[in-house]
């Protein structure tokens, strides 16, 4: 199989157009599955179902399937009867099989699912369906070897024969008790080293990492991180083996995260696309935009309550914008530090107040330097207006301090209440802050007009 090329990709799509099946069958034939699917992106639905079925392999097919964005799967599967969908499926590994039978309708799926042919698969696929999708049950495949730990190393080399046979991949030799109980892992080395052992269990690695089926998939991909993996083994609640996770799938899931997390930090309130419909972006970006035009509207009834103090010192309007960007500034500063913390494992809640503590101290470092410039700044720019030079350099100090802290906070109170805490590093922190460091800077502003006038 071969990338191509962008002008091979132009000449590939001209021929779709033109409807040359021969040729996109032959070039169909030497790509890999996901460079078809990144192509089928720029057709028509029209053109995509045409080229879809001068697709050859049945097997690459239902690849392309899984390997399609989520829309443009949703639109072909919609052209498709349950028979179709089901001799697809068959053709796929469990977890993959999951994932696309998540995205039909309650109907539909249950007349894909009598509509595949393995009967086994179909089992599998309706016990995986049970599983919280967010959850390593959810995100697990069936398929593996798992060997009894008391069968001598040939009798096992045999089994795995047997189960390999329908199997596209294998990465680890799960060993398991009478009761199906995970009890070990079984490296390629061993079998090399000790072909004549009595009892696999005499050279396996005990106590692998496994995770349990109801695991954040969060907490997965941490794992497959800490511990360098390419597959784990999940368990049930008594430690029998039911199946098990690879790295690519944890990768995607990572990547869906990323961007869900991203979308949420922006403003954007569900996942979408460029190529959504206008309604659909409209939708999901609407609700924050509205909240930030609040935001904006009580900015501007604060000003008007202190419309007397800008009379009396004009200078203060100048430094409005930065009293609003300094605090939002830091206030995403400190919530991104701590979201990121939460995302990789390296902060927990019960370092809630350690952290709370820890932002103090940053928050009171950068506030005394920053207000600090400032009142050296203002100093020289406007030598003898002593209210607006503490002014500003208090309510600068203050702001950073409060921002800081907010900024910290937020996030892991939205973790404690199981909220996604990217939430945290958008424009909520950016309204927030702007609306407390204005009430701040006008407090002072107040203040310092009594003490000096």
């Amino acid at each position: 199989m071969k990338d191509l090329t962008d002008k091979e990709i132009e000449r590939l799509q001209d021929l779709i157009e033109t409807g040359n099946e021969t040729e996109v069958r032959k070039i169909f034939s030497d790509l890999h599955p996901a460079d078809i699917a990144e192509l089928f992106q720029d057709l028509t639905l029209k053109e995509a179902e045409w080229a879809f079925n001068l697709i050859e392999d049945k097997e690459k097919k239902a690849d392309v399937l899984v390997e399609l964005d989520e829309e443009d799967r949703k639109k072909l599967l919609e052209g498709m009867d349950p028979e179709q969908i089901g001799h697809f499926i068959d053709l796929l590994d469990t977890d993959d099989a999951v994932d696309l039978i998540q995205e039909l309708d309650e109907e539909d799926r249950e007349e894909v699912i009598q509509n595949i042919g393995d009967v086994e698969q179909a089992g599998d696929i309706v016990d995986l369906l049970q599983y919280d999708e967010d959850t390593a049950g959810g995100l697990m495949g069936m398929e593996f070897i798992q060997v009894n730990e008391n069968l001598s190393m040939p009798d096992c080399i045999k089994e795995m024969r047997h189960q390999a046979e329908k199997l596209d991949d294998i990465y680890y030799v799960y060993v398991v008790d009478d009761e199906g109980r995970l009890k070990g892992v079984l490296p390629l080395k061993k079998m090399i080293t000790h072909p004549h052992i009595s009892k696999i269990k005499h050279v396996m690695e005990s106590d692998p990492v496994s995770v349990k089926v109801d695991m954040p998939i969060e907490d997965v991909a941490i794992d497959f991180e800490k511990y360098d993996l390419v597959a784990m083994p999940v368990v049930d609640s008594i430690g029998r083996l039911v199946g098990q996770i690879t790295v690519d799938d944890v990768m995607d899931q990572i990547r869906e995260q990323n961007e869900r997390d991203f979308q949420l930090a922006s403003g954007i309130s569900s996942d979408v696309d460029a190529d959504d419909s206008v309604l659909e972006q409209v939708k999901s970006r609407l609700p924050w935009l509205l909240i930030g035009v609040a935001g904006g509207i009580l900015t501007s009834i604060i000003l008007t309550g202190f419309e007397a103090q800008l009379a009396a010192l004009t200078a203060l309007a100048f430094f409005i914008p930065l009293i609003g960007g300094t605090g939002g500034n830091v206030g995403v500063q400190a919530s991104a530090i701590v979201v990121q913390s939460l995302a990789n494992g390296r902060l927990d809640l019960s370092h809630f107040w350690s952290q709370i503590w820890k932002s103090i101290r940053i928050a009171l470092l950068n506030a005394i330097v920053i207000s600090i410039l400032m009142f050296i700044y203002v100093y020289f720019t406007e030598p003898h207006d002593y209210v607006l030079m503490f002014a500003v350099a208090c309510a600068l100090f203050c702001v950073v301090i409060f921002a800081t802290i907010f900024g910290t906070l937020v996030p892991l109170t939205l973790e404690k209440l199981k909220i996604n805490p990217a939430t945290a590093t958008g424009p909520f922190i950016q309204i927030i802050n702007d609306v407390i460091g204005l009430l701040i800077y006008f407090g002072m502003a107040v203040l310092m007009m009594k003490i000096f006038q």
